[in-house]
């Protein structure tokens, strides 16, 4: 197997290479040497017709949608086998793409995907898909089906994990599926669909075209697809639902997040930061899960700021393909201004750079200096605003009421945690942060727990049995009480007397 570099010439559609209906392409340009280092197709209105008929035929013609979960089981682990047996290539190609570090991209752009998919098939092997429900009202046989064709729209920052979030379930639940990856990254989701073609995935089942925003939007409102999920800004999820809305098409969205950690009086300071390494700043500052506004008591501030900044002035930056590099470039020119526009917004409103601040470290790559932001007001744009790089905000409270408003007093709900020497108090304090997970001194919730948002983080849960169920439909069938024995001899689960 080949794993997807440099240029493309044809879309993955309906287990195929094939060229595509128009003549624009999508140049993937890298972060750090700022060359082109690969092009795609940028699929046409016409490519989207082609898929989603290739997915609806797949799914309601083809055996996949009703098969034996076993048989998709046995295909999803010929999969992670080959993730596997491509780790280091993958990891360089991430790398390449979108900047991650080299150190991160090997465990987290590319291991994450491959618990991702252990958990999800543990999941599907225990999910009651079927079970019998006795009430004093009626007997029914309750099913969970195939919601059915799927588009999957995934963002730059963690490609392969995104894609696999959102292809696991859906894949091992029966569903059929059109991958639409980021313009910035295309060439991963390429290798991805060398690896399920090779894992014997039936022609289309799964389709992969990138697309510019038009195209996308195309995608989303297709009246043959039956669910959208989606992971990416709030802006464009606004959109998304909106469109989804008009013809109540299934969506869930996992969009931004401004999460808070909360570090109590008496949290051991050298641990929460050095949890906050990777929790408020790997992959460069750009996931939205990180913990980018901090709230220390103002009883120990000046101690934290102190052992942050050493922190985060210890973390290298540079050539994200060099180990040693802890912070690598922003995926594009676009972000990098982006991002340093927010750290001139903060400096207007008043708050104080302790660290950073200045111009781009390096003389080519799109590097922002790393920032720690002091003084920093609840009010101001970067205490509320998701920036996506590698600039954090440490704002004081005076008690844990004050701070438990504060981390609740953002547009947001995705993400957050609390360091405390007391986990049980933590998670006291945590249950009163409205938002979709709280790690308590940085301990992961994992993949058997759902993740999502509050708020204007989105809609719906992915991960977990959660996860599952945004694939399904349920589906009721009332019984009579001998077909019902029958079920239940014949193994199915039963609820009720």
């Amino acid at each position: 197997m080949t794993i997807a570099a440099g240029i493309q010439d044809r879309l993955f559609i309906d287990g195929d290479w094939v060229p595509s209906t128009g003549s624009s392409r999508i140049d993937v340009v890298s972060p750090w040497t700022e060359e082109v280092v690969g092009s795609v197709p940028a699929a046409t209105t016409e490519d989207i017709d082609r898929a989603v008929a290739a997915a609806r035929r797949a799914y309601d013609t083809s055996p996949w949608s009703r098969t034996d979960l076993a048989e998709r089981v046995a295909v999803l682990r010929r999969v992670r086998d080959g993730i596997e047996a491509s780790r280091d290539r993958l990891a360089a190609l991430v790398t390449d793409e979108m900047g991650a570090p080299i150190s991160q991209s090997g465990p987290i752009q590319v291991g994450t995907p491959l618990v991702l998919l252990d958990s999800y098939i543990e999941l599907a092997l225990r999910h009651p898909f079927r079970e019998v429900r006795r009430s004093s009202s009626g007997t029914a046989l309750v099913t969970r089906e195939p919601v059915g064709v799927v588009a999957a729209v995934v963002p730059w920052n963690v490609p392969l994990t995104v894609a696999l979030q959102k292809l696991a379930p859906a894949l091992l639940t029966g569903c059929t599926v059109i991958l639409k990856p980021a313009p910035e990254t295309p060439l991963s989701a390429y290798a991805l669909a060398e690896i399920f073609a090779d894992a014997g995935l039936p022609p289309g089942v799964l389709n992969v075209l990138p697309a510019d925003r038009e195209v996308s939007e195309y995608l989303v409102g297709h009246s043959g697809v039956d669910k959208v999920t989606f992971t990416g800004s709030t802006a464009a999820g606004r959109r998304i639902a909106a469109r989804c809305g008009q013809d109540l098409r299934r969506v869930t969205l996992e969009l931004g997040g401004k999460s808070a950690a909360v570090v109590l009086d008496d949290a051991d300071l050298d641990q929460a930061v050095e949890a906050l390494r990777l929790g408020a700043l790997r992959n460069s500052g750009q996931i939205c899960s990180l913990k980018t506004r901090i709230l220390v008591s103002r009883r120990t501030h000046d101690e934290f700021i102190d052992r942050l900044a050493a922190m985060v002035t210890g973390m290298p930056v540079g050539d994200p393909h060099d180990p040693a590099t802890q912070i690598g470039p922003m995926v594009t020119a676009r972000q990098r201004d982006v991002v340093q526009g927010y750290v001139g917004v903060g400096r207007a409103e008043g708050a104080r750079t302790v660290l950073g601040g200045g111009d781009a470290p390096l003389d080519h790559g799109w590097f922002v200096d790393p920032t720690v932001f002091t003084d920093v007001r609840p009010d101001m744009r970067i205490a509320q605003e998701e920036i996506f790089g590698p600039v954090l905000a440490v704002l004081p409270y005076d008690d844990e009421d004050q701070a438990v408003v504060m981390a609740n007093d953002s547009a947001y709900g995705l993400n957050g945690a609390v360091f405390t020497s007391d986990p049980e108090h933590g998670l006291a304090v945590a249950s009163r942060i409205r938002t979709g997970t709280v790690e308590i001194n940085g301990n992961s919730a994992g993949f058997h727990a759902p993740m999502g948002g509050f708020k204007a983080s989105g809609i719906g849960r992915e991960a977990g049995p959660e996860g599952l169920e945004s694939y399904l439909e349920p589906k009721a069938y009332g019984i009579p009480e001998e077909l019902a024995q029958t079920l239940t001899e014949a193994g199915t689960p039963v609820f009720g007397a």
